[in-house]
């Protein structure tokens, strides 16, 4: 009697290479979707950052414009001016953007009013900012009650 050969079970070359073709056909596709995800979240993030910052800026203007008595714009000097009796604060306005130390957003008009009129300098009681196309073209509109002395100081 001779030895009867044993037949194993396993899977051919054949079938592991196939295998292995849509294991990495898959984890091709798998990267390739991660990687417009991340793109999408990159563009997300950075929208939310400009929009944070625009944002930060009207409400730092609209504070602004209501704890200083006095606001002007000097047009040479490209500052806008707040101040009272307590202090002062000053935005920066050049080159296409307005800002302080820590906050510069670019702008694409900027229109300073005085007693609902359109100024280019002295003082004002309101501002319309229209950012740029790098901020969403957002409008940032600020405006304070005058009070009597504001009226009384006038030149």
């Amino acid at each position: 009697m001779g030895i009867r050969p044993t037949k194993l079970k396993a899977f051919s070359l054949q079938e592991l290479m196939v295998v292995l073709i849509i294991t990495t056909v898959v984890v091709g596709m798998a990267f390739a979707v991660l990687n417009l995800v991340q793109r999408q979240m990159g563009s997300i993030e950075s929208i939310y950052a400009i929009k944070t910052d625009v944002n930060q800026l009207r409400r730092s203007l609209w504070i602004d414009f209501n704890r200083y008595a006095h606001i002007t714009y000097d047009p040479t000097e490209n500052v806008l001016q707040f101040s009272n009796e307590m202090g002062e604060r000053t935005y920066h306005v050049v080159d296409g953007t307005i800002g302080t130390q820590n906050l510069e957003i670019a702008f694409k008009s900027l229109e300073l009013f005085f007693d609902n009129q359109k100024v280019t300098a002295g003082e004002i009681d309101a501002i319309s900012i229209r950012t740029s196309l790098e901020t969403g073209h957002q409008e940032i509109f600020v405006f304070k009650e005058n009070t009597p002395t504001t009226y009384i100081n006038q030149p």
